[in-house]
Order: structure tokens, then sequence, then C-alpha cells
């Protein structure tokens, strides 16, 4: 090919060339316009009552519900590593109908929180999840209606809920916890929380609200991770993953009853309601990128379809990307400590 076989007819030759900011490593680097950093992941972690080692989730390879002991190595390891925190989920032995395990000051939740507290709270943002799931019988976020009979849909007795909520709010306060994560979708949970902990004296404990959390199918592996008794669904508490603007609401009425962080869950299928809430709220909002999400490019990479370490990093930018100040990921400690070593 000849200079003249390049050459473009006249008025046919670019002027604006974007790709000039791509033609180097350097200059990529240079004009990437989001980053994600160590300080804005968090890490949640499962702590299982009972056991003496940890015990792999086979749906989420590479994560597991921690002993105590491994559970200690694991907070050393995150706060080496920078990120910004860990959001704790207790796995009990023993369940019942109203989830008393999760008020007790001795209950596997309470009991890690300390832990966490006395090994990494100065470098970590302890935070715990109040919600009855893991404790129920049952699997619900709530207290069942006490009409609900023996084989119908169980009903969800909101306001019951709201004094279980409220319990736990304190005992999780009281064991050290520096934020707590409202993730039962129960209405004016917000508002009865923080004025049972405001009551209780525990004026710094923040909130942070489940605001917009879709009844998914992106958690199922998170159900084997916290051993879910669910009976049924979640869709009579949980938003239609058809609505958009219901999450907008529903973030608007988390900062009016005083949250101080919202949430977005599940992060990747949800990125335009991510978008709205961080164009709107006046307070940081964080999205979960769930366990599905993990699983899913675990799997695809676990069969070489994928690349595993760009298929991560391009995840966590998205959702940085569409808006969140932090991000849930049990890819937390993994992804800032191999960007530590670029």
């Amino acid at each position: 090919m000849t200079p003249a076989d390049r050459e473009l007819p006249s008025g046919v030759t670019p002027v604006i060339r974007p790709r000039r900011l791509r033609a180097t490593a350097a200059m990529r680097r240079l004009t990437q316009q989001t980053r994600v950093h160590p300080a804005e992941l968090i890490l949640p972690v499962f702590i299982r009552e009972g056991v003496s080692e940890p015990v792999p989730i086979g749906s989420m390879p590479g994560v597991v519900q921690h002993s105590l002991d491994s559970f200690r190595a694991e907070l050393q390891r995150a706060a080496q590593a920078g990120i910004g925190g860990v959001m704790l989920f207790g796995v009990p032995e023993h369940k019942d109908a109203t989830g008393t395990g999760a008020t007790d000051a001795d209950g596997i939740l309470n009991v890690a929180t300390r832990i966490a507290v006395a090994e990494v709270g100065d470098a970590l943002v302890v935070q715990t999840d109040l919600c009855l799931d893991e404790f129920t019988d049952h699997g619900h976020c709530g207290v069942l209606d006490p009409s609900t009979g023996s084989g119908q849909v169980p009903k969800i007795d909101n306001d019951a809920s709201l004094v279980r909520y409220r319990e736990m709010a304190v005992a999780q306060a009281e064991a050290g916890s520096a934020l707590l994560g409202l993730s039962g979708m129960m209405d004016g949970q917000v508002r009865a929380v923080r004025d049972a902990l405001d009551a209780a004296g525990h004026l710094d404990t923040a909130i942070l609200g489940y605001a917009a959390k879709y009844a998914s199918a992106f958690y199922g592996p998170f159900r084997e991770a916290v051993a879910s008794s669910l009976r049924g669904d979640r869709r009579s508490y949980q938003l239609d993953p058809a609505n958009r603007r219901e999450g907008a609401r529903e973030i608007l009425l988390d900062v009016e009853e005083g949250a101080d962080v919202v949430m977005v869950k599940p992060a990747m299928s949800y990125l335009d309601v991510l978008a709205d809430a961080a164009a709107a709220s006046p307070v940081p909002v964080w999205a979960y990128q769930v366990s599905g999400e993990y699983a899913m490019v675990e799997a695809a990479a676990a069969h070489g379809w994928i690349d595993r370490e760009r298929a991560i990093d391009e995840t966590l930018t998205g959702i940085r990307r569409a808006g969140a100040g932090a991000v849930l990921s049990y890819w937390a400690v993994e992804a800032a400590e191999r960007w530590a070593r670029v």
C-alpha cells in the first residue's frame, strides 16, 4: 500500500481523534475517569457458631463460614489490605420463630462483633447485618403474622418486626458495631431503629439503610452461606425488579427517616437505580455486589470463559462508575491486595 492509498478524500479525514488518549498504557492511566480504592471496599464475612475450622461455601468458591479463630485471621488480613470495613453475618446453631439469637449478648453475631472491635476496630469500620433471617426458623426477615396457618404463604408482621429490630439495634450497638446494616426492608425500619439507638444513648452509632433492596434471583448462594431456613419468598417486602421509581422513593424515605448511608442491592443488575440514588441522595450511597454476581464470575472463570481478574476489576469499576461511594464485595480483600502489588 502506497502513501497515496492511505489518504482519505478531502473532508473525510478525522479532525477529532479520541484514540489519542488511549494510545499508551501511561496515557490511559493518566486519563482514567473512575478509580476504585481499597478504602471504598467492604468485605462481607460469615461467622458460624460451633465450628472449629472454616467451612467452605460450595456455591461461592473461595468464601467460607469462619470459625471464631479463622475470623480473627481474616480481620487482620482485611485491615492489612487497607479496605474500608467489614460487614458481619452470624450463622447460629439454633433458630426460633422470633430470632432470639439475634438479641442474645452471647449470640454468634454479637460475640463476633466484640471480637472485631477488639481486633481491628481502629483500622476498619465494623458493621453488622441487622436482620432476622439468619436467626429465624422460617428464614424470613421479620416476625410472622400469627394469623399465618400451617401450609399457608407466610405473612410478615411489619410492626412486630420493627420491635425486634429495635432490640437488635441496641444489642449490636452495645457489642460495639459502628454501623448497623438494616437489610430487612420493613416499612419504617430506619426511624424505629434510630429512635431506639438514641433512647439508649447510642447517638453516634450510624445506620446503613438497605433502601432499594430488590427481590432478586442473585441471592441464591447467600442462602447457603447463612444456612437459610427460608420458606416461600420475600416478594411482599423486597422490591419488584421491574420498579425503578419505587427504588428511588425508598431511597428518599430512608434518608428522611435518618439513614446515614443508603444501599442499593444487588449492584450489577440495578446500575440505573444506583445512578438515580447517587444523583438524588444527600447521604452516601453504597452498593452490594451480591453472592450470585460473585458466583457467576467465579464459575465462568473456572471454565476458562472469561479473564477472572479483569472481570473482577471491571465489575467493581462499573459499580463505582454508576455512583456507588463504596462497594460490598466478596473480592474486597483479594482485589486490594492485588492492586497493592501493581
